[in-house]
């Protein structure tokens, strides 16, 4: 190639590189605008004074360690007598939350019924690991608190909001063959099994052609960059919109925005990058336990249409126990609807004793 020539290609690479950036950065202007306007939209959340239901818990609680496959270890809680039901409810929460999420089923059964949760790895007082987190060490990171946690010839009741839910889903991929052994009803709440990144609401679908492209990587980047949270009235006006309904109470907010807040950037980082890769809907070809889905109507981050792909992936099949729905939730919906949310596990919880008549 002449000189001339060379120089002419450098000069149209240089042109195109430059487009290229350009372009990327009014899709990244456009989406991110877009969201804002999403977010100052919101109204102010509702101030009426604590909420008891998020209490610390004052009855007796215990905690442990459980092992993993790869070294890692878990931090475990639990409260109740194990002698004194045959279901053991396991509590498994989402991504940047802790067991603190579960303080409304914790107080709402106390020493009634015996109740287990546990710290995702990375998040709260567990360890992240040597490995990169992956979406089937979710479901090997369950399992090994079965083992550890559940007696022989009881079983648990698992319920999972957010990536608590794909933890179950992805536990029954992997270990769900003659699960009803083991496992004697499920929850899926706030949940989605794939795609969860890729159909998130929290960037509004009427955008500009220019900008659509642009929808996606911004999701990708804000699900996995590794950037510490602050506490602030603008990170509070953030969580507001991303992880609750419009009409949300203060004290809500604020335990989420602290929760959230506190944990690890690279833990956040490191799942939220696993969980671009979601797939776990073959997980409900094998359960074999009646399932509940729950969702509420106003979540943006796992928006209904994933609820409505799991229901009916399971009623298909028979094991739908029941699609519940709730008016102007969002993502939180165990805490931002508890009435409610404990009325449906009794009810499961129930239906399993009706079942076996005990």
């Amino acid at each position: 190639m002449s000189r001339s020539k060379w120089a002419r290609a450098r000069t149209w690479g240089t042109v195109a590189a430059g487009t290229f950036v350009a372009a990327t950065a009014a899709q990244f202007a456009i989406t991110g605008g877009a969201m804002l306007r999403e977010v100052f939209a919101f109204p102010d959340p509702v101030e009426d004074g604590p909420d008891p239901a998020l209490r610390t818990p004052t009855h007796a609680m215990r905690s442990s360690v459980v092992g993993t496959p790869d070294g890692a270890l878990l931090h475990v809680v639990a409260s109740g007598d194990v002698d004194d039901a045959d279901e053991i409810v396991v509590l498994i929460h989402g991504w940047t939350c802790n067991t603190a999420f579960w303080n409304a089923q914790f107080n709402h059964f106390g020493d009634r019924r015996p109740v287990v949760a546990y710290d995702q790895r990375g998040h709260g007082l567990s360890e992240l690991g040597r490995h990169r987190p992956t979406v089937d060490m979710l479901g090997q990171d369950l399992q090994a608190v079965l083992d550890a946690m559940i007696p022989e010839g009881k079983r648990a009741v698992l319920v999972g909001h957010s990536m608590g839910g794909m933890t179950i889903m992805s536990w029954a991929q992997q270990f769900g063959a003659g699960m009803e052994d083991r496992v004697s009803a499920i929850v899926l709440c706030s949940t989605a099994a794939r795609g969860v990144v890729q159909r998130q609401a929290l960037i509004p679908d009427n955008l500009p052609a220019l900008a659509k492209p642009g929808k996606n990587v911004l999701a990708r980047v804000f699900t996995s960059a590794p950037v510490p949270l602050p506490v602030n009235a603008l990170t509070s006006q953030f969580e507001h919109y991303i992880a609750l309904g419009p009409v949300a109470r203060a004290a809500h907010v604020e335990f989420s925005d602290m929760m959230v807040s506190a944990c690890s950037p690279a833990a956040r980082a490191a799942w939220g990058s696993a969980m671009y890769h979601l797939d776990v809907l073959s997980g409900l070809d094998k359960v074999t336990v009646p399932t509940a889905v729950v969702v509420g109507t106003a979540d943006l981050l796992t928006p209904p249409q994933h609820a409505d792909e799991m229901a009916k992936a399971l009623s298909s099949r028979g094991f739908l126990h029941s699609y519940t729905t709730y008016d102007g939730s969002g993502h939180m919906a165990p805490f931002e609807r508890a009435a409610q949310f404990n009325t449906l596990l009794d009810g499961v919880l129930t239906d399993l004793s009706a079942a076996t008549g005990s």
